[in-house]
Parts: structure tokens; sequence; C-alpha cells
């Protein structure tokens, strides 16, 4: 019988030796980015939330890496109070336009509803509306942000039950964070986004096109400039540059294996029936012949399984976290402006030649926002943080054990057709 590590390099030997490079390049890039400080528990001793060790050993079964990281993605499950999931989604053909819409429903004993529960059906656009008016009335927080707008690249048809499903997903992981953030689940326009039956009158009501962009000017344009960010602050501009920089690095290359896998699997296809075909034309070999194609044909179903869970878990995580750390740095210039804004007002302040200086009650408020800002932005790095390495070992553990369930289902499907390979004796 063949040895565990020869059936691997068979199984290995289905796999173009590009691809294997993409994945190695992908390999060493997530091992590059994962040893950042924030990082370096995925390669250190692993341990679960209520400290138990995690052997990173090779597992005994495809299984095991899952079985042993027991998540509890509910810690407070007792004591919340909202719950929110979207599901359901819909195509609706209008004269003008064809669009999805998605059932939000909630389930809260929140004394700021009127009833414990409800259900509503909201588009993207409506995902987007309740996104700014988070931005508008909640500047120093970190708002989660929202499944890009228009189909990604290799996606055709928007409307594909693929398309729909991972976007489905994206906005229940978008709502979940809101529900979760200790401020941003009180806000008023996320009670009417869960509970209004016509969002439009709603909409209709915002803010004034001029107070709108006297708002973008206000943080975005302003004529402060400012001396230095405090160190801590620095340190986390520093470590959004680095993180998005790595992150979009995995991306890239995780985007290439995809492409290179399925670009693989059609020719697989093509190979298999050629066995098939070969085997009704030599007798003698029909058998093992026809054992090699349908070899073949399982590690096409094993190597379909595997990019769709890369193209399905594994890259949407990547770009919310790439559009995430986007969001944290458009906060931080934020607070970078309000602190800007106080040092001017206190330069203009010491400029009076007065002999017991009076602060303007303008200057207070200013510095109230400072403080504000810098509370607010602190807490939320820390939220982002803990959701973030949960995230990602969650999702690291996932990808090693699908990579480990392929090759497995590989090496099986190989090891099946070794005794129709092997000599047999004759028979007098």
């Amino acid at each position: 019988m063949q040895t565990l590590s020869e059936g691997i390099s068979l199984s290995l030997v289905s796999i173009p030796t590009h691809t294997v490079f993409s994945f190695l390049v992908l390999v060493k890039a997530v091992r590059s980015w994962c040893t950042c400080d924030h990082f370096s528990f995925l390669w250190r001793d692993l341990s679960l939330p209520n400290g138990t060790p995690v052997d990173t050993s090779s597992p005994a079964s495809s299984s095991s890496l899952l079985n042993r990281l027991q998540l509890d993605d509910d810690l407070d499950g007792e004591t919340r109070d909202l719950f929110v999931t979207v599901d359901d989604p819909k195509k609706h053909v209008c004269t003008m336009e064809t669009y999805i819409t998605y059932r939000v429903t909630t389930k809260t004993t929140r004394a700021e509803f009127d009833l414990p529960e409800y259900s509503v059906r909201r588009r993207y656009q409506d995902f987007d509306w309740l996104r700014n008016k988070l931005e508008e009335s909640q500047p120093t927080h970190l708002i989660p942000p929202l499944p890009e707008k228009f189909v990604v690249k290799g996606v055709v048809d928007r409307f594909s039950e693929e398309f729909v499903e991972t976007r489905r997903k994206a906005l229940d992981k978008f709502l979940k964070r809101i529900t979760d953030h200790p401020v941003l689940s009180f806000n008023e326009h996320f009670n009417v986004f869960l509970t209004a039956k016509d969002l439009n009158a709603y909409k209709k009501q915002g803010m004034a096109l001029l107070s709108k962009m006297g708002e973008s000017v206000k943080y975005v344009t302003g004529g402060y400039k400012l001396r230095s960010r405090p160190l801590e602050f620095a340190a986390i501009g520093e470590y959004l540059d680095t993180f998005s920089l790595k992150l979009g690095t995995i991306d890239r290359i995780a985007q290439r294996i995809i492409k290179e896998q399925l670009e693989y699997l059609v020719e697989l296809r093509e190979y298999g029936p050629v066995y098939s075909t070969w085997g009704g034309l030599e007798v003698e070999l029909a058998e093992p012949l026809e054992g090699v194609s349908a070899c073949i044909g399982n590690c096409c179903t094993a190597l379909e399984e595997l990019s769709e869970d890369m193209s399905e878990d594994f890259l949407p995580v990547l770009r919310e976290y790439i559009l995430y750390s986007e969001s944290m740095k458009n906060v931080l210039k934020k607070r970078d402006q309000v602190q800007a804004e106080y040092e001017a007002k206190l330069e203009a302040v010491a400029l009076k030649k007065e002999e017991r200086p009076k602060v303007p009650t303008d200057v207070e408020k200013c510095q109230d926002r400072v403080e504000c800002f810098n509370a607010d932005l602190k807490a939320d790095m820390e939220r982002w943080q803990n959701n973030k390495r949960q995230d990602f070992r969650q999702l690291l553990m996932g990808m090693a054990d699908k990579n480990i369930q392929y090759y497995e289902k590989c090496l099986t499907a190989w090891e099946s057709i070794i005794p129709l390979l092997q000599d047999k004796p004759e028979t007098k």
C-alpha cells in the first residue's frame, strides 16, 4: 500500500506549478503580515478566549482544526437586548430599474422601541443612507464599512445568487457591527432604519445640501494645520498604513490564486474524460483508465469547492477590513482637524496682550471636542482590534481547514486507484 508521503506527492502532482507558487507567495504574505505585534498571536502559542491552549500541530482529521477552535461569538448573549438579521433577498423588476431588497428583522426589549419585533425591507441605498447619517451624527466614532456598491471585479451579473448572497452576508455583518456598538446602536437614525415602513419620508428630512457641504468642509478642508499628532495617534496612523498595505497585497495574491485555480479547473475537466475515452479502446487497461478519469473528476470537485470557499468566505473578509482601515483613517483625520483647530484658537488667545487672558468659551468647547474624539477613537480602536483578532483567527483557521480537506480528498482519490495500477497475479 502507498505511504502517506507518496500519496501527498501524488495529490500535489494534480496542482500546476504556477498555482502552487502563488499559494506559497500568499502564505509568505500572510506570515509577513502576521509578524506584526498585533498579529503575532497567530504564529505563537494560540489560546482560546477561556485561556485553553490550542494545539497547532498537524491534526488527525480534516475537521479537527475547526472543532478545536471554539470561539465565543456571543459571550454577552444573555445580556444583549437588540438582535438584527438580514435575510430573504428579493429581486424587484420595475419600469425604470431593477433592484434587490433584503428583509431586516429586529427583536428587542429596549424601551426606545414601541414593539418587540419589526420586519422591514431595505435596498442597498437604504443601508448607504444609514451609514451617511451615522457619519454625520457620530463623527467621533468609527462607522463600520458597507460592501462596495458596484460589482466586484470578475462578477458579471450583480443579480446572480452568488453575488446577492455575498452582499447579504456583508449587509448582515454591517448591521450587527452597529448593533454591538454601545453608542451607534442607540442612534435615532438606526432606530428609524430598523422600524420605519417607509424610509423615503425620513430621507427627505435630511440635512440641506449646503449644511452637508459645510460639515464636509469643516472636517476635510479646514484651514488649520496640525503641528504634530500625539504619539499614540501617530502609532495608530502608522499601523493602519502598514495594515492596509499588507492586506492589499494578500487580497491581490488571493485573487490571482483563485483565477489560476479556475483556469486549472477548466483544464482538468477536459483532461479527465480523455482517459475514459482511451479506456474504451484498451480492453486490458479499461479499468485503471476509468479509475484515473474518476480520480481526476473527484479532484475537480474538490478544487471547485476550495475556490468557492476562498471567493465567498476569504476574500469578503479581506475587503471588509481594507475598507475598515480606510474608515478608521478618516476618523483619525477628523480628530487631527479638531486638534489643529484647538491649537489655532489657543495661539490666537496667547497673542492677545492681556494681563490675565480668559480662555474663551469656544476654545473650551473645542478642547472638549478634542477630548471626546480622543476617548471615542481609542475605545473604537480597541473594540476594532478585538473583533479583528477573532475574525482573522477564525478566517485563517477556516482557510487552513479547507485546504486540508482539499488535499485529503485529492489524496483519497489517488490512493483509490493504486490497487488498480498494481500488478495482479495471472490466473491459469
